[in-house]
């Protein structure tokens, strides 16, 4: 057992429990919604995303809750089965009774798993793509932040808008002597 002074927390550990637990219930309410206004309309928009804010957060709780008590890692899938089916097993007890408990086990730690796998797998792509748009060093002090090279709008640096200035000028050029040709 661990004394008082070895017990850690989340934040201890680094893991900040708003980016494991309260976003991906924020997103979950979001997607939720969307996915009912899509399919029904108005009227059942609300509902879908509470269910799927009630579902996505119960799964995420529980998640933290399995990584804890076995002293696991933040990335362990295994950690994300365990949460799916407790938390599938709870509500789909609630829900539809004891073969609905079954049911929603089985469905929720597949889909959580997937979502947790899809998750660990898209993280380098998601880091690069902040990293791509926020500038570190000096730059970062000036605006921290910088398009994306693949967006038209671009700032131009002093030698880059010389370089335009130059292009243009040529262009001008090539206009007005085809001006005078056709005169």
């Amino acid at each position: 057992m661990e004394s008082a002074d070895e017990i850690k927390t989340l934040e201890d550990d680094g893991i900040n429990w708003r980016t494991r637990i309260l976003y991906p219930t924020l997103l979950g309410g979001i997607v939720g919604g969307g996915i009912g206004r899509t399919v029904y309309g108005r009227e059942l928009m609300s509902t879908y995303a509470t269910n799927l804010a009630i579902v996505t957060g119960c799964y995420c709780g529980a998640r933290e809750f399995v990584r804890v008590s076995r002293h696991s890692g933040p990335d362990n899938l295994v950690d994300s089965a365990i949460a799916g089916f407790g938390t599938g097993a709870i509500l789909g007890r609630l829900q539809g009774g004891p073969a609905g408990a079954i049911r929603y086990s089985i469905g929720i730690a597949i889909v959580g798993t997937g979502v947790d796998f899809a998750a660990i797998k898209l993280r380098p792509v998601f880091k690069n793509m902040y990293e791509s748009v926020v500038v570190a060093g000096d730059e970062k002090k000036k605006g921290g932040f910088k398009w994306p090279e693949w967006l038209p709008i671009q700032v131009l640096d002093e030698e880059a808008q010389a370089a335009k200035r130059a292009r243009e000028e040529a262009l001008r050029a090539r206009i007005r002597d085809l001006t005078k040709e056709e005169s």
